[in-house]
């Protein structure tokens, strides 16, 4: 059984342009989350799948630099350049998550590997139903998956995004197609955001570094942004924004 994991990464981002590329101290927000998820006990390697794009190249620079694997592909088929890239190293199942989410928790990353292999699931994720904090989403499904979504998938919301063909048709959602589950949070974290999208998120995200270091765990975070409320001052954004556009450009 081979568990790879695919993080997303490009340099364009229409609210917080080279986002990636930010830097934390002497760190980029793509550096923080390649250390942190390197730690994920359950996974056999750590891709960056970026873009084609020229500015693309300092992404893979970074890879480099933290011994991590990259490829390149499509900047708008998302789904595309996912299934090449996974292809690329022939999995039993992959893991994705995205790089904007510098303080991703490998502990976590382990917990939905374990329970989408127990189950024998084609997807588990811990945001099917979002109570975990934003910036804290795992998906785990099997390569099986992910070759079916990519060979049927035709809307543009599924194909400028990796998971929506799989997610609409498990029988979580009410499909017939893939057999999903979610890992729960052990309590509602919905409200707190540790991802970065717009500069009050780098804010939230610094302020967080800075005073507890970037080797904590997700419910550390949490609890120390719940302990200071007003540093919880992000939680306007909406989250899944981007999802949420592909899909009102489809009605």
């Amino acid at each position: 059984m081979k568990t790879i994991l695919i993080t997303q990464a490009r340099v364009g981002s229409t609210r917080l342009p080279n986002k990636v590329l930010l830097k934390i101290g002497d760190h980029s927000i793509l550096s923080i989350h390649l250390a942190r998820i390197k730690q994920a006990k359950r996974v056999d390697e750590v891709i960056v799948a970026t873009t084609d794009e020229t500015e693309s190249d300092l992404i893979c620079e970074i890879a480099e630099n933290n011994g991590v694997t990259w490829n390149r592909g499509s900047l708008n088929d998302v789904l595309d350049r996912f299934y090449q890239t996974a292809k690329l190293f022939d999995p039993d199942w992959v893991v994705r998550v995205t790089s904007d989410c510098p303080l991703l928790d490998p502990e976590l990353i382990d917990q939905v590997i374990e329970m989408a292999i127990e189950g024998d699931y084609d997807y588990c994720s811990n945001g099917l139903v979002q109570d975990f904090p934003d910036g804290q989403d795992v998906e785990v499904f099997k390569m099986s998956a992910l070759t079916k979504a990519w060979q049927e998938a035709k809307k543009d919301s599924e194909r400028e995004h990796v998971t929506p063909y799989i997610r609409n048709h498990s029988d979580f959602m009410g499909g017939v197609i893939f057999k999903a589950a979610d890992l729960a949070a052990p309590a509602e974290y919905n409200a707190v955001r540790m991802t970065v999208d717009e500069p009050k998120d780098f804010e939230v995200v610094t302020w967080l570094i800075n005073d507890l270091g970037a080797d904590k765990s997700w419910l550390d975070y949490t609890k120390h942004l719940l302990e200071n409320p007003d540093k919880l001052s992000n939680t306007y954004i909406l989250r899944n924004e981007g999802y949420l556009k592909s899909i009102n450009k489809e009605r």
